[in-house]
């Protein structure tokens, strides 16, 4: 089944650097996965978070406040 992934963030350049990060974890391993980015501070608030970047897996917050290494976000995907 495809995951659902979400980078919640405004724009700033560590958001743009999760999200570069996580589309090449995707892209270079072949995972079934739809990368969505999420910029309107309500929908990030819904997720009850204050510190961005996050990362939400099927809507399942697994980092926030920081950018991943491609190996921690390929573990996540597994």
């Amino acid at each position: 089944m495809s995951k659902v992934i979400k980078i919640l963030g405004t724009g700033c350049p560590k958001c743009k650097s999760m999200t570069k990060v996580v589309t090449d974890v995707v892209s270079e391993n072949n995972i079934d996965a739809t990368v969505e980015k999420v910029e309107d501070i309500m929908e990030i608030m819904k997720f009850n978070i204050m510190t961005t970047p996050a990362l939400a897996i099927d809507d399942v917050i697994s980092i926030k406040g920081r950018v991943p290494s491609k190996d921690e976000v390929l573990d996540l995907l597994k």
